[in-house]
């Protein structure tokens, strides 16, 4: 098999277009994710808006269960995480897992970049 320079030069652009190839977390997916994933239940406002789960406005370095006005289960507000980036992305592959007893109702992000991308959407969006 021989491969003509334009063709081997086609190959390389494809593969430097594609997205599986792309690095690092993509905030612009991740604004695209959070309507379809997140937003049924949070909102990242000062709160105005009430929903399933609490507003995501401020997280990074809030406890766990403090937001007031919002009725967290037990587990949540025991738990004690200091919400950070990477417990962020803990969180969100497995919630139930960990904590336990969170009323969170959701199975978390599988996808093979879902968590990154969300978690720079939010960073830029201020949570």
């Amino acid at each position: 098999m021989t491969f003509t320079r334009q063709g081997c030069l086609l190959v390389i652009a494809v593969a430097l277009a594609s997205p599986v190839l792309a690095e690092g977390p993509d905030p612009v997916r991740g604004a695209e994710l959070f309507p379809i994933r997140c937003v049924e239940c949070h909102v990242i406002t000062d709160g105005a808006e009430k929903k399933i789960g609490p507003s995501l406005k401020g997280l990074i370095g809030r406890t766990s269960g403090t937001l007031e006005g919002y009725d967290y289960s037990d587990a949540m507000k025991t738990a004690g995480i200091v919400w950070s980036e990477q417990t962020l992305k803990t969180y969100l592959v497995a919630p139930r897992k960990m904590v336990p007893g969170t009323k969170m109702n959701f199975n978390g992000l599988k996808r093979p970049g879902e968590v990154e991308d969300v978690v720079a959407y939010l960073l830029e969006a201020g949570t």
